[in-house]
């Protein structure tokens, strides 16, 4: 591969690339404002100019202060160039730290604070703000200006997510760029010139469209606000775990940032992985951290309605167990989850084939809103991932469940997760069971259906994996541990079948794994 020098280190980089994009590639930061690996180059924000110390140099005239005379003659100095722009070339060598860039990086930071107003106490981008880091690193002199500041529109309501503050806008560019080129949708614009520039909305439009958090995310520094984590959290208080997306099958790669003072997740943002979402995620993928702590099952009950009563985690799992026991094996249905981990599936598909059932049902989310941009049509991460752990068996749905159930066909339920397509109402053929055992982390119908409920971890809590659309495996990392007393879904189908005196061949995630590796070589 072709070959640049930056800073003195060399840089291999591929035809077509930049100074800037090549640099990135390898971990180095040239500083920036308006470049992104995603979006169209701007080059606007000049924050990026480097010295081409190779080949024929380029020279600008200027007046430079001559301290003997006292007056100021005619000179020049190097014509610098935007790194975000500058396409490299083999043997190039380049300089972003020399007296001549750090005089124009001072420079533009100095002029593009200005105007800027000093309210990092109450900005929500404090602590990951590149004006603030690169006041640090490039800058660091105290203002010069002594006039009063251009004041602008602050606290704009830009939509129902986002919150826009023209004063302490940039003009970057990248929140415009993000609605034509990611979401294609032309809802934003800017206006006037110079100091005077100002992101507006196309006339009679709000920003509304299914990536309107993404122009917040790209946002260098606090001028774009979302709604939702504005004013909550201090970002030097949270620390950041890595998850995959529980929205829809695309598995988006997420950084889970969470207080661990409190166990509260309080946002996600994009993880960077070009073979999946880039570095994109949608306004519902984004929100999908909202159900971890709403509605949660904390406390094993049985019963129905008015007559549910709290157990104790070894009565329900002995109560769930004699319930099941008084199913003959061939009426008995296991029901599988699309939002659950395959291991999680896994367990219970071979609890299924111990206890000799082939009576397999999947619950899912019916589909949403889909695009050809991130958004698959499956509402559910690992609809793959669960056929994947019965070996590429054919699983019937909740509706067929409930057809079997009326038939006869079915006298026991024992079912994971919350997420089904059908409300309460619909899933009265269930309620008329007496063996019902649900293993969920959340309240939902079928929960609500079982006579015999067990809470289990949430995906935020757990390892596990999940298969997306196009059949990629993803593993997940535990951000929080799960509440005193609940385990991952795989370890409480494990003592389950402990109680039904079932052997499920492993003992440890590892082992359980395994199995994952036996099913994919049985299905070719």
């Amino acid at each position: 591969m072709p070959k640049f020098t930056l800073d003195g280190k060399e840089i291999s980089f591929e035809p077509g690339e930049t100074v800037m994009e090549a640099a990135w590639r390898v971990g180095i930061e040239i500083p920036h404002y308006c470049w992104h690996p995603g979006l169209s180059i701007a080059a606007n924000c000049r924050m990026c100019l480097v010295h081409i110390e190779s080949g024929r140099q380029m020279a600008m005239p200027q007046l430079a202060f001559d301290e003997a005379t006292g007056e100021y003659v005619p000179a020049t100095k190097p014509k610098l160039q935007p790194a975000c722009q500058l396409a490299a070339a083999e043997d190039m060598v380049i300089s972003s730290t020399n007296d001549e860039v750090k005089t124009a990086q001072a420079s533009v930071q100095e002029f593009l604070l200005l105007n800027h107003p000093v309210d990092c106490p109450i900005c929500d981008q404090a602590g990951e703000c590149k004006l603030q880091d690169y006041y640090y690193e490039h800058q660091g002199t105290l203002k010069r200006k002594l006039t009063e500041p251009v004041h602008k529109p602050k606290g704009v309501r830009f939509g129902p997510t986002i919150v826009y503050d023209a004063e302490r806008c940039i003009m970057c560019t990248r929140c415009i760029r993000v609605c034509d080129e990611v979401a294609k949708d032309h809802v934003l614009d800017m206006r006037e010139r110079g100091n005077k520039n100002e992101i507006v909305l196309a006339p009679g439009r709000e920003l509304d469209h299914k990536y309107t958090l993404m122009t917040e995310h790209v946002c260098p520094v606090g001028a774009l606000t979302s709604q939702d984590f504005r004013f909550k959290a201090r970002v030097w208080f949270l620390k950041s775990g890595q998850g995959v997306c529980t929205g829809c099958a695309t598995g988006c790669n997420t950084h889970v940032d969470y207080d661990p003072r409190n166990g509260k997740i309080y946002r996600l943002r994009p993880r960077d992985n070009a073979e999946v979402n880039q570095f994109w995620m949608c306004d519902d993928g984004m929100m999908t951290y909202t159900r971890h702590d709403t509605d949660r099952l904390l406390m094993a009950t049985a019963g129905r309605g008015d007559e549910r009563a709290p157990l104790g985690e070894g009565e329900a799992l002995a109560l769930a167990a004699e319930q099941l026991n008084a199913v003959d094996a061939s009426k008995l249905a296991v029901v599988l989850s699309a939002q659950h981990s395959t291991e999680d599936n896994l367990a219970l598909a071979k609890l299924a084939a111990a206890l000799g059932t082939d009576a397999l049902y999947l619950a899912a989310l019916s589909e949403w809103e889909g695009d050809d941009i991130l958004r698959s049509e499956d509402h559910n991460p690992n609809r793959a991932g669960a056929i994947q752990a019965v070996g590429g068996a054919t699983l019937k749905s909740v509706p067929e469940l409930l057809t079997d159930v009326q038939s006869g066909a079915v006298h026991g339920v024992l079912a994971l997760g919350w997420a089904t397509a059908e409300k309460l109402e619909e899933l009265a053929p269930l309620v008329a069971l007496d063996g019902v055992v649900s293993l969920s982390s959340h309240v939902g119908a079928l929960p609500a259906a079982a006579s015999v409920t067990i809470p289990v971890a949430d995906t935020f809590e757990v390892v596990g994996s999940f298969v997306n659309a196009k059949g990629l495996t993803q593993a997940f990392q535990p951000t929080l541990s799960p509440p005193d007393g609940i385990e991952p879904a795989w370890k409480t189908v494990a003592e389950l079948a402990d109680k039904l005196g079932k052997d499920l061949g492993f003992t440890d995630l590892q082992g359980l794994r395994q199995g994952l590796v036996d099913a994919a070589e049985a299905a070719q």
